[in-house]
């Protein structure tokens, strides 16, 4: 008895290994493909300004919203660790470098693979489901070139200037809590932030973005081309793909910082 439930533990845990090894297997040849057809005309400018628009614009609202507030949380919570030593000062500056470095590519890596990665892989899904991929096919159109290609781009070009976005608006929120409602005075917490912040920290922050966006697009839209058994494959696709690409998001960070830190 034991020994049978011992043989299905491990042949559970191989095929589990197996599944996710083929999986990542799939995904590369996805992304080669990606690098294969982005050259090659046409170009389909229309449908990357849509999707940049989509991925973009469409984001702005919640990434201000999250951006300021996460800097104003960010300034009382640092204010209140750092005044028991002392150095309240450097609140401006440490809010900066850790929304420049981290919390500005990560929260709004999150925030765009919530919404546009799962918006990538429900509307990639329903086409499928409904045989729409297979008639571009006929029709001599590349699915891939015309559905996936226009949406990593988009997403790879646009994941960086939100975060930027997300940056300004967390340090306007961080410094308006900082010298209003905790009474920092204004020249030492702008002469701190000077000091202290780097373009280098900017850079790291601008790179983890760029990877982050890329990687959204190709898991949305990689899940979406896979989509089978009709709605409920789409629900299934479009959960995998958020939280695969939030995993993603929190994973790569890790192994981006362990890297970027040596190098910039």
């Amino acid at each position: 008895m034991v020994t049978a439930q011992f043989k299905k533990f491990i042949e559970a845990v191989g095929s589990a290994t197996i599944e996710n090894i083929q999986g990542l297997g799939n995904i590369c040849q996805f992304i080669f493909k990606f690098f294969y057809w982005v050259l090659k005309p046409p170009f389909r400018f229309k449908l990357f300004a849509e999707q940049f628009y989509f991925i973009g614009n469409k984001s702005l609202f919640i990434i201000i919203l999250a951006g300021s507030f996460t800097g104003m949380v960010m300034a009382y919570q640092t204010y209140f660790g750092f005044k028991l030593i002392n150095v309240d000062s450097l609140v401006g500056s440490v809010v900066a470098i850790s929304l420049a470095k981290e919390l500005a590519p990560v929260l709004s890596g999150l925030i765009v693979a919530g919404r546009a990665g799962a918006a990538m892989a429900a509307q990639i899904g329903t086409m499928k489901v409904t045989e729409q991929v297979d008639a571009l096919e006929v029709m001599g159109i590349d699915s891939y070139q015309y559905l996936a290609v226009p949406r990593i781009i988009a997403s790879t070009i646009a994941l960086p200037m939100l975060s930027i976005v997300f940056l300004f608006v967390g340090n306007v929120g961080s410094f308006i809590v900082g010298t209003v409602a905790l009474l920092i005075d204004e020249t030492m917490y702008l002469s701190k932030l000077g000091e202290f912040m780097f373009i280098g920290d900017l850079v790291q922050g601008i790179i983890k973005a760029t990877v982050f966006g890329f990687l959204i697009a190709v898991i949305g839209t990689y899940f979406g081309f896979n989509v089978t058994k009709g709605a409920e494959g789409v629900g299934k696709g479009t959960n995998l793909a958020v939280v695969w690409g939030m995993i993603s998001v929190l994973v790569l960070d890790y192994f981006l910082t362990s890297f970027l830190i040596q190098v910039l």
